[in-house]
């Protein structure tokens, strides 16, 4: 990583992904949470106080930016929770078949580079009876919105960590193999329309036809 992605991301992304009402929508669906939980990009820890302490076994928190890592320090070493670091991209997840109950991603399946890939691989690694609980911003429901989606794109992942606005996350959970049991989508208020449109829900690996 270069200097900038290493040492100023991991604060602008921080920034960014804890303003108030992103806060208010982790601490929604973080306590859901339960059993052994592999938080996917981690990142500065942001959704660590949400957790339930009472539910959760054990945290698995993959996370490949040094920066973040060591940015989220201070919150793990104040947490009642037992996490243990991956220091691996979401397409590597050095976990066992069927080993975890509870897979979370908050605002991380815009900047996967092979997001097929890390499906694949947190569908693989997430028990039967499972769930994977998802917070993103993805490509929105009006026409005009997604057609500036498509244009500042390209730019936009370049500064923001790879970070893409039009990616359609219902869709590219079905696409690897979930089932999605529970969605809402809508824009978020104050946000611009183009970096706003949220996904909030509940998926579980799909039946076998």
């Amino acid at each position: 990583m270069n200097f900038y992605e290493e040492k100023i991301l991991p604060h602008l992304t921080d920034c960014a992904c804890s303003v108030g009402q992103l806060m208010k929508l982790r601490k929604r669906i973080v306590p859901r949470a339960e059993g052994v939980v592999l938080e996917i990009g981690m990142g500065s820890a942001v959704n660590l106080p949400f957790y339930d302490p009472e539910k959760v076994e054990r945290l698995y928190g993959l996370e490949p930016s040094e920066g973040m890592r060591r940015k989220a320090q201070p919150q793990i070493e104040n947490s009642p929770l037992d996490v243990e670091w991956l220091n691996l991209p979401g397409e590597e997840i050095p976990l066992a078949d069927n080993s975890v109950d509870t897979v979370l991603t908050t605002f991380t399946l815009c900047t996967i580079p092979d997001w097929r890939k890390a499906l694949g691989q947190m569908r693989r690694v997430l028990r039967s009876d499972g769930q994977l609980l998802f917070l993103e911003h993805g490509e929105a429901d009006q026409q005009a919105v997604r057609k500036w989606q498509n244009r500042i794109t390209p730019v936009w992942k370049h500064v923001a960590g790879g970070c893409h606005l039009n990616r359609p996350i219902a869709d590219m959970l079905r696409e690897t193999g979930f089932e999605v049991v529970e969605l809402e989508t809508f824009y978020l208020p104050k946000a611009p329309g183009f970096a706003g449109y949220i996904y909030q829900g509940r998926a579980i690996v799909a039946a076998q036809s």
